[in-house]
This record gives C-alpha cells, sequence and structure tokens, in this order.
C-alpha cells in the first residue's frame, strides 16, 4: 500500500513538473523583434512579463526598448514619459554595462530614431549607426534579420550598408 501511495505521489510530482515546464516559455528574439515592430501594448506587456521571468543576459536592453515603445503607445502624457524615462534608464545601463553589444546599439537606434525630439534622445544616432554597421556579422541571426527588415524603412539606416 506504501509503495502504490509513494508511486502515486511520484506521478502526480512528474506531471506537475512537465506541466510547469510547458508553461515557461524561453524568450524567443524573433518574436521580440516582432512585438518591438508592430506596436500592440498588450503584446508589449506579454513580452515584458515573459522577460521578467526570464534569465537572458540582454533582459534589461530588450526590456529598456519595449518600455520606451510602450511609452510612445500610451494614450495619457504622464505615463508616456514615466514608461519612457524608465526604459531610458534600463537600456542605458545595459549599454554602460556592455557597450560592445552591438544589439543594444540598434535597439538605441531604432528608439532613438523614432523618439520625439521633445524627450532629446537622439545624439547617438550616428555612432549607433556606425556600431550597428561594424558588428552586424557578429550578431545573432534573429537580430541580423531584424536590422535588415527594419533597415528597409529606416532614414538612418539602409540594406545595402550591411553588403
Amino acid at each position: 500500500m506504501k509503495k502504490q501511495i509513494t508511486l502515486i505521489l511520484l506521478c502526480i510530482l512528474f506531471i506537475s513538473v512537465v506541466k510547469s515546464k510547458n508553461l515557461i516559455q524561453s524568450f524567443d528574439k524573433a518574436a521580440f523583434y516582432a512585438i518591438l515592430k508592430s506596436g500592440k501594448i498588450e503584446d508589449i506587456n506579454n513580452e515584458l512579463t515573459l522577460l521578467s521571468s526570464s534569465s537572458v543576459t540582454e533582459k534589461d536592453g530588450y526590456e529598456g526598448a519595449l518600455l520606451m515603445r510602450k511609452g510612445g503607445l500610451l494614450p495619457i502624457p504622464g505615463e508616456k514619459l514615466k514608461s519612457f524615462k524608465k526604459g531610458r534608464i534600463l537600456l542605458e545601463t545595459a549599454l554602460m554595462n556592455d557597450n560592445a553589444n552591438g544589439e543594444y546599439h540598434f535597439l538605441r537606434l531604432i528608439i532613438q530614431e523614432h523618439a520625439p525630439k521633445i524627450v532629446k534622445y537622439n545624439s547617438d544616432i550616428e555612432a549607433d549607426k556606425e556600431y550597428v554597421k561594424k558588428s552586424y556579422k557578429n550578431l545573432s541571426l534573429a537580430a541580423q534579420h531584424a536590422i535588415i527588415d527594419y533597415s528597409k524603412s529606416s532614414k538612418i539606416i539602409h540594406p545595402d550598408d550591411f553588403q
């Protein structure tokens, strides 16, 4: 009888572990860039929730970019600025801690190109452009695809910069 109860408890434990692992999603860079591009607040919030429980090393940079993007979509000016500032601090801190990360420079370039002039977030556009061009080949395929896709509509960076 004790063996049967122990076996049942082990089975229940195993099933619960398997189910919980399926609930935890892993970070997907391609999905991140699609969400950043789409500009849907619900998708951004979901991605921020996913990132908060993720162990991805570039977490702060990704969160920062998403928060700044979200700030541009919010209807209330005070909330816009609050979200943008929080994101800016995260992304700039990530850049200070790892200035050699080409993906961080790309994220900052995206945000700077579309940030309203009033937030005065555009002083590193040219430097980021050059850094992205220089580090392009060393980035992940997902980041490379995102850069090429973004460059097709950008006024700063162009697809022929990467050939």
